[in-house]
């Protein structure tokens, strides 16, 4: 009942946001617009995908452009990029959007990136090649979310990808997803939804998506099979080969793909490379950039393309090339690369033992997916608790000193504990808050753990990364771990009546480790 309810109220929530950018897109389609087509192309095994394609105006007779594809993303129609399609235009693009299979008007059924999907975005470019102006020897791709995914996949098996602007996407499909072995519940159940509510999913995908939320453990192999198929990280070596110059974009508190595995599969690239982190969630740090907003995002995406499609001496080339924007402070900050980032490190121990119970939520949570980190986006209010007032039968709690300078957490927090339970499964949630004078506690990041087939009553160690962040702790406070056994965010594995044991044996201490920025 509670996967039925979620999936409803996650299909009515994308359903919105659909509608919502719908309008002002229409606009555009029925705008004095010339440019603007909107095709057929057959894509894989002849499968119709619906298109649009926008040029640019006043081109000269036999004048060839540099090529841009943008597939969409997950639910969403075929008008999602025309507003930024024509500011690429305009710059002298050749750009073809195109409505992924298995969703509103395009054929086919839904693949997940599969590899259907993949070949789709070839046949796309062949078209292109074949009925535009587009210059074979200047192709390009990117896209929001289910787009970024199958562009990054795209320049695994297509060698014409030259240039790939990857936002809010994912690399690793069960890192996104099944991080810490827990399945994510509303980050799945709001896929599952929309793609019911705006497609037709195909019967693998039925069939993977029950197995994952009805906790099939049985079919936990054939589901990561399924997901490291899907997964750009699964074709790296192919990425690096074709050497395409890929910028990777995602916010902090994305909910669907968190930062991590974009993170870790950044630092494997060999080719150009940038790397974005912004505050939010979900495709929130591109959204305005799909109205004609002044974005970021959508603004380097474009001096990327300039840079390897056109040869533009714009100089992103000479940029630090991982750019982080802070929760707290809204500034960048530029790193050469990922290891910089957290390569100051403090810790704080987590000392004694408690034991909790489980199958009760203490009131420390991640919040809501999509909506709780677009909050922190907008306004800087992330989710709060009273540390002081939580209870201690359900929740461990463990805290630092009082700082006397501000801590500028940046990047990967991890967790190293020892932990026992009363049962051969279970899941637990670590939760890292910034911790007032009052005892207000606002989160600064975490992160699920699911274990199973251990022998109750028998200690084992847990390493837990928690999800990358960029956050700064005012002088005075201090930091909290919180580790309790229920979060509405994911799907928890403890039987009835479940006790678990934190303990720090003094030949295995535990403690938080916490990577801060270099003054």
């Amino acid at each position: 009942m509670r996967t039925s309810l979620v999936l409803a109220v996650s299909a009515a929530l994308v359903a919105g946001t659909a509608l919502g950018i719908a309008p002002a897109a229409q606009a555009v389609e029925t705008a004095d617009s010339p440019g603007i087509r909107f095709v057929d192309i057959a894509g894989e095994g002849g499968t119709v995908l619906k298109a649009n394609v926008i040029a640019p105006a006043g081109a000269a007779p036999g004048a060839r452009h540099p090529l841009i594809v943008l597939p969409t993303s997950w639910a969403m129609p075929q008008i999602e990029y025309l507003v930024p399609a024509r500011k690429l235009a305009d710059a002298g693009y050749v750009v073809v959007s195109y409505n992924s299979r298995g969703f509103w008007q395009s054929g086919g059924e839904i693949e997940t990136a599969g590899p259907k999907d993949v070949a789709d975005a070839s046949k796309v470019i062949d078209w292109a090649l074949a009925n535009t102006a587009a210059d074979p020897d200047r192709v390009g791709m990117g896209g929001v979310s289910y787009g970024a995914g199958i562009s990054l996949l795209a320049a695994a098996h297509d060698p014409r990808v030259k240039a790939v602007a990857a936002l809010s996407g994912w690399a690793d499909l069960i890192e996104s997803i099944y991080s810490g072995r827990t399945q994510h519940l509303q980050a799945a159940a709001l896929l599952g939804g929309a793609g019911a509510l705006t497609g037709r999913p195909g019967p693998e995908l039925k069939e993977v998506l029950g197995d994952f939320l009805s906790s099939n453990l049985a079919k936990e192999e054939d589901m990561i099979a399924w997901g490291r198929k899907r997964s750009p990280v699964t074709y790296l070596d192919r990425i690096n080969a074709n050497g395409a110059a890929i910028m990777l974009g995602n916010a902090w508190g994305d909910t669907i793909f968190p930062p991590n595995q974009y993170a870790s599969f950044y630092e494997k690239l060999t080719g150009p490379k940038r790397l974005e982190f912004r505050p939010g969630d979900h495709a929130t740090a591109e959204l305005t950039g799909l109205f004609g907003l002044p974005n970021d995002t959508w603004t380097n995406a474009q001096r990327w393309f300039d840079r390897y499609l056109k040869g533009a001496d714009n100089g992103i080339d000479r940029e630090q090339p991982v750019q982080l924007k802070s929760r707290s402070t809204g500034g960048y900050e530029g790193y050469p690369d990922w290891k910089s980032v957290h390569a100051n490190q403090r810790k704080f121990d987590l000392g004694g033992t408690q034991r909790v119970w489980a199958n009760v939520d203490s009131g420390a949570n991640g919040g809501v997916t999509l909506l709780t980190n677009a909050l922190d986006q907008f306004l800087r209010t992330p989710p709060v608790v009273s540390v002081p007032l939580l209870p201690r039968a359900f929740a461990g709690v463990w805290q630092s000193e009082r700082y006397d300078a501000p801590q500028r957490v940046r990047g990967t927090v991890k967790v190293h504990t020892t932990v026992a339970s009363t049962k051969e499964s279970g899941t637990l949630v670590a939760y890292l808050y910034d911790v007032g004078p009052l005892g207000v506690g606002k989160l600064v990041t975490n992160a699920p753990y699911t274990f199973h087939g251990k022998t109750p009553g028998q200690p084992f160690g847990v390493d837990l990364e928690l999800f990358s962040t960029a956050y700064d702790v005012p002088a005075g406070h201090r930091l909290a771990l919180v580790v309790d056994t229920v979060d509405p965010l994911y799907i928890e594995h403890n039987p009835t009546g479940a006790q678990l044991t934190f303990s720090s044996p003094a030949a295995d201490p535990s403690y938080v480790s916490v990577p801060l920025r270099k003054e």
